[in-house]
């Protein structure tokens, strides 16, 4: 007998956090967190200077160890079996990891080994990618003298190399000027496409409006606020939208009388 086509509720989301916890010392990071995911999205995990974002990434990637907590990709449980998660995933994390004395086109070629890609695939889709991001002239180059840009491109690269059905990337966008943000953005569009999700971590509203569709708002290692964007903006900026979630009041520059 046929078997009905699998339903989007039947597909495990790509990331799905329950009640995640992390102390660091006497500092509480995360604190009860919790956040789903949908299948194809561009998810914005937003929220202020040292509000959890990136502990949150580091955890899932298992660079951090939850104190408490499930965090399931894709249907495989971190605490379970780790190295599958990773197989998982393509991680952009800041700062980057990179190997200064490799060139980008080294750099990669290691990862591809490392993710057990035939050679000649890497080199393949390495090619289109140098090519496409503008730094094909300088793949052979030492990493340790590009620009904070070319790090953050030749970093895209690695995690999209073996299509991973996630991308975690941190503060993709900073420091990468106008055309590449756009290409490295269509690059993200043409993942998505497939079936690829991607979850960005950022402070930047505009680029949270601009290329994700759906937000998370941490606030003191929690979420408060997430779901689709346009149902968080309810008619008002994102950027108020944020602050109203976060609980900030606007300062009054007003009052710096020795800055007139």
């Amino acid at each position: 007998m046929d078997l009905p086509p699998p339903t989007l509720d039947s597909v495990p989301a790509p990331l799905r956090i329950t009640d995640l916890h992390k102390r660091f010392g006497d500092k509480v990071a995360l604190n009860g967190l919790s956040l789903t995911v949908p299948q194809g999205a561009c998810y914005g995990l937003v929220g202020p200077n040292g509000s959890g974002k990136s502990t949150t990434m580091r955890t899932v990637v298992g660079l951090a160890r939850p104190d408490q907590g499930v965090i399931d990709v894709c249907g495989v449980r971190t605490d379970q079996d780790m190295i599958g998660v990773r197989r998982l995933m393509g991680v952009m994390l800041d700062p980057l990891q990179l190997f200064d004395r490799l060139s980008a086109r080294e750099f990669v070629a290691t990862i591809g080994e490392l993710r057990q890609l035939d050679a000649d695939v890497v080199r393949s889709r390495s090619a289109e990618m140098f090519e496409i991001l503008d730094i094909a002239r300088d793949a052979d180059r030492p990493i340790a003298g590009y620009s904070h840009g070319m790090r953050k491109k030749t970093a895209l690269i690695s995690a999209l190399i073996h299509r991973p059905r996630l991308v975690m990337l941190d503060e993709p966008f900073e420091g990468v000027d106008p055309v590449s943000t756009r290409t490295m953005r269509s690059m993200l569009d043409r993942f998505r496409a497939g079936g690829g999700t991607v979850i960005l971590s950022t402070h930047v509203m505009d680029v949270v409006e601009r290329v994700c569709d759906h937000i998370g708002v941490i606030r003191d290692g929690r979420i408060v606020v997430a779901g689709p964007i346009d149902e968080i903006r309810a008619g008002r900026s994102l950027e108020d939208a944020f602050i109203d979630a976060v609980g900030a009041t606007d300062a009054n520059a007003a009052d710096l009388d020795w800055l007139g």
